[in-house]
């Protein structure tokens, strides 16, 4: 995309006709990590404070703090399947990390950096947790009315999401260009 004169280049823009983009995929898999490791402590407390114990309201009726351990996948669907869910997981956390390395947008890198930071922090609750390797299950605690119960990995997921839709209808690539209208 070329700037009309006078007009300065935003730093996406800027970036777009390069060949890497370093400070994208270090943002992407810094905004990973540090989810990631929020995810786990979150998952530490809720274990540590919440399993075995009723529903403790958080912000009144608007969010419960529920301990579950889930076995599936979302809404506890598939939960026979855990080993593939696994498998399938490891191939998407790849996929992304594949996607990191070609960012050139900071829109873009926040988005498949929190989407990484799910997968991630779920997979690994299905690698290490109990009952066994590949089958563990993820823990969740937050709960919203009429909502399954979810963790902080869930939450990147969706926000994850959101935000690769909104760069979608905006036109903005993976490359920081804008599609022509």
């Amino acid at each position: 995309m070329q700037a009309t004169p006078g007009t300065p280049l935003t730093p996406d823009e800027a970036d777009a006709g390069r060949p890497s983009a370093p400070r994208h995929t270090a943002l992407t898999l810094g905004i990973a990590l540090v989810a990631i490791v929020v995810d786990a402590i979150t998952k530490v407390l809720a274990v540590a404070h919440l399993e075995g114990k009723p529903s403790r309201p958080l912000l009144g009726d608007l969010l419960q703090l529920t301990f579950t351990r889930n076995p599936g996948a979302a809404f506890s669907t598939g939960e026979s399947l855990t080993p593939v869910i696994a498998v399938v997981a490891a191939i998407a956390a790849c996929v992304a990390v594949w996607f990191s390395l070609r960012v050139r947008s900071t829109g873009w890198a926040w988005a498949i950096g929190l989407v990484l930071a799910g997968i991630v922090g779920n997979l690994v609750d299905r690698i290490f947790r109990e009952p066994s390797p590949l089958h563990g299950h993820v823990v969740d605690f937050l709960q919203l009315p009429h909502w399954p119960i979810f963790n902080v990995a869930d939450m990147c997921i969706n926000v994850g999401a959101v935000l690769i839709v909104l760069q979608t209808l905006r036109g903005v690539r993976l490359d920081g260009t804008r599609q022509e209208a």
